[in-house]
């Protein structure tokens, strides 16, 4: 493994997307994968702690900071399962830069925060740039734990990661302990995210499934072509 973070409170925000509308964004030799008749995208706010590359002890203050991305659901020719990032919103500009350079992410710079008031989380972000998307997360967890969810299972149980680098179709794969999930009250969200990665159909529509997690820790493989 090459690469280990700890991902804490997060926000699992999700809506329906028609599978055509996601094509486009999938790397050669992925296609969207679906659940109940449908493909999913996710806005996903948390914190990001304790980055750690190559064994090594965690980063001191550029490892540990608020990230909010959006993401797609993709399944490659053996049947593997996995993410493809939309964009990535992180507050440490050294960090944006590295993910961009190394791993060809699309990371954003931007003002990301996470306040944590009278049971609720609320999460931050803009861009550092005029006129830019930001999206503004307020959340409510609960103790009531969701268990035996399939669809639950399908937007978080994910242990790839598919981008497209240089016209090549590169995987990262990732372990970590199962996931706890609980149930969450969504007080207010007000997102221009999604709509700047180029999916319009969401708009302001309530979404499908809100879901909490404290958090795991997870560790990267080193990336590998497959196509």
């Amino acid at each position: 493994m090459i690469l280990s973070q700890s991902w804490r409170e997060l926000v699992f925000v999700h809506w329906r997307i028609d599978a055509a509308e996601v094509v486009p964004f999938m790397p050669i030799g992925v296609v969207p994968d679906e659940f109940d008749g449908s493909s999913w995208i996710g806005l996903i706010p948390f914190g990001m702690h304790d980055s750690a590359a190559f064994g090594g002890p965690a980063v001191p203050y550029f490892g540990s900071f608020t990230e909010v991305n959006v993401r797609l659901y993709g399944v490659d020719e053996q049947g593997r399962r996995g993410v493809v990032f939309l964009s990535l919103e992180a507050s440490r500009l050294a960090a944006v830069l590295t993910a961009r350079a190394l791993f060809s992410l699309p990371y954003f710079w931007a003002q990301v925060s996470l306040d944590r008031a009278d049971g609720q989380l609320r999460y931050r972000s803009r861009r550092f740039a005029s006129h830019s998307p930001k999206t503004l997360i307020v959340a409510r967890p609960s103790s009531v734990r969701v268990t035996d969810s399939a669809l639950a299972e399908f937007l978080t149980a994910r242990w790839t990661l598919f981008e497209s680098r240089a016209g090549r179709t590169i995987a990262m794969f990732n372990e970590h302990e199962p996931w706890e999930l609980f149930e969450v009250e969504l007080v207010d969200l007000r997102d221009e995210l999604i709509a700047a990665s180029g999916v319009r159909s969401v708009g302001v529509r309530a979404p499908d499934s809100v879901l909490y997690s404290p958090g795991v820790i997870t560790r990267f493989s080193a990336p590998e072509k497959l196509r």
